[in-house]
């Protein structure tokens, strides 16, 4: 009697290959973990225990990341956390919530507070803002995919004076609390200045390596202090730069923070004081490369230190002026969007128009933007947390992201004449290997001796 066979449910052909391919999911996974996320959280982050114990909406900057040491840390412009956790008012307190192993789920992702998720944002944006320009270069000009896609460029053009708000913001909560001019600079000097002179050669280095650059230059004294006195050993280190002359230049702002101004005079005097600075610079100075030096920077720094001497009012004062920060904003944005499209279509633009639409609306969207990673911190969503990751290893992906995006243009660059959807289409893929991968690098060497020597932290 022949054996009767088993039937099987068939296997949809190409399904084992699409089980190979890593779901967007599985990588918001990954980063969710990364925070302590587990099933279930954001029920039990919303029962009535897990409110009270000194995690006030208001206050995320009295959090931290679970890799951040005690204390006050990270320097606010990008990197790790900003300060230390607080405790539960008595042990009582603390056994009086859901079992051990929930309360420590629950302040795992708490730790992930406002300004990482805003570090997370403005680093998805300068990724972005990177990419688009290389798609920029093989579009056709004048077409609606280049007229688009620049659009989309220049309105991700905000992130620089973002980081330069964010910087001022939390070194001067951290100034007012506890100023030692010698600890203070050292710190600075390990995070800031080591990390930008090994960048800068490693990327001299490279540029040699890929051609873009003579040999000769490696033995020039001229054009290392070039390189080094206007951030341009690669087009993004002239952040780092501008990094340290807030960090030399924070201190002597202490008495304007003492003072307490509030954010829309300050948000006022800034644009004055910056208004002049352009026309210093203009008539007097005649600095070649002022986007390499404060001068460009007044308005974003002084407004950040306003907001860092107020920082606990902060939430509260977004909430009640929010509609007037969009409302100026929408004023802004159309002429800001025609001015700058234009200059990337080559068509004459006056510079002082140019300047100050950029000025204005860089600034709006870095309270914007504060204000809603403060609204978006009550949030336990999966993508809000990978967002915040991001932003604890955000100069990890800001340093490396050139190098990789432009070892993948050298290996497969979009072919000019092809359909822009190829060339998007690249761009999107390019764009994500460029954050992923960096920021991946980045978690695994926290906490190690490695990371200090390479990223100064």
């Amino acid at each position: 009697m022949p054996r009767s066979r088993v039937s099987r449910p068939r296997r949809k052909r190409g399904s084992r290959a699409r089980a190979r391919v890593p779901r967007l999911g599985a990588v918001i996974g990954y980063f969710s973990e990364q925070a302590g996320y587990r099933p279930g959280l954001r029920r039990q982050l919303r029962e009535p225990p897990f409110v009270t114990p000194g995690l006030p909406t208001h206050a995320a900057m009295a959090l931290r990341p679970p890799h951040a040491a005690l204390g006050v840390a990270g320097g606010g412009l990008l990197g790790t956390g900003t300060g230390a956790l607080p405790l539960p008012a008595s042990p009582a307190a603390a056994e009086a919530h859901a079992p051990l192993v929930v309360e420590h789920q629950a302040v795992s992702a708490a730790r992930l507070s406002a300004i990482d998720a805003f570090r997370g944002i403005a680093i998805l944006e300068v990724v972005t803002h990177h990419a688009t320009s290389m798609a920029l270069r093989y579009l056709e000009p004048g077409t609606a995919a280049f007229i688009g896609t620049a659009a989309v460029n220049q309105t991700l053009h905000f992130a620089v004076p973002s980081f330069i708000f964010l910087s001022a913001t939390v070194l001067t909560r951290s100034l007012l609390k506890d100023f030692q001019p010698g600890r203070y600079y050292w710190r600075r000097t390990v995070r800031g200045a080591w990390p930008y002179v090994l960048w800068s050669a490693l990327y001299v280095l490279w540029y040699v390596a890929s051609g873009r650059r003579p040999p000769e230059v490696l033995t020039n004294p001229e054009r290392w202090s070039f390189y080094l006195l206007y951030g341009k050993a690669s087009y993004h280190l002239y952040f780092m730069l501008v990094a340290l002359q807030v960090y030399a230049v924070l201190p002597l702002l202490l008495p304007l923070a003492r003072r307490r101004p509030a954010i829309w005079w300050a948000l006022l005097l800034g644009a004055l004081a910056q208004v002049g600075a352009y026309f210093l610079n203009r008539e007097v100075l005649l600095v070649r490369y002022p986007a390499s030096t404060i001068l460009w920077y007044v308005l974003p720094i002084i407004l950040g230190v306003a907001v860092g001497a107020r920082l606990s009012e902060f939430s509260e004062w977004f909430r009640k002026s929010r509609w007037w920060v969009l409302a100026l904003l929408l004023l802004v944005y159309p002429p800001y969007l025609y001015v700058t499209v234009n200059y990337a279509l080559d068509r004459p633009v006056t510079p002082m128009y140019h300047s100050l639409l950029s000025w204005a609306y860089s600034t709006l969207m870095a309270i914007g933007l504060l204000g809603l990673a403060y609204r978006w911190q009550a949030s336990v969503s999966r993508v809000r947390v990978a967002v915040s990751v991001l932003g604890t290893v955000s100069l990890q992906i800001y340093l490396l992201h050139p190098f990789m995006l432009q070892a993948l243009e050298r290996w497969r660059a979009p072919v000019e004449g092809e359909p822009p959807s190829s060339t998007l289409l690249l761009t999107l893929i390019y764009g994500l290997v460029v954050l992923l991968v960096p920021a991946l690098l980045g978690r695994a060497l926290l906490g190690t001796r490695t990371s200090v020597v390479l990223f100064g932290r």
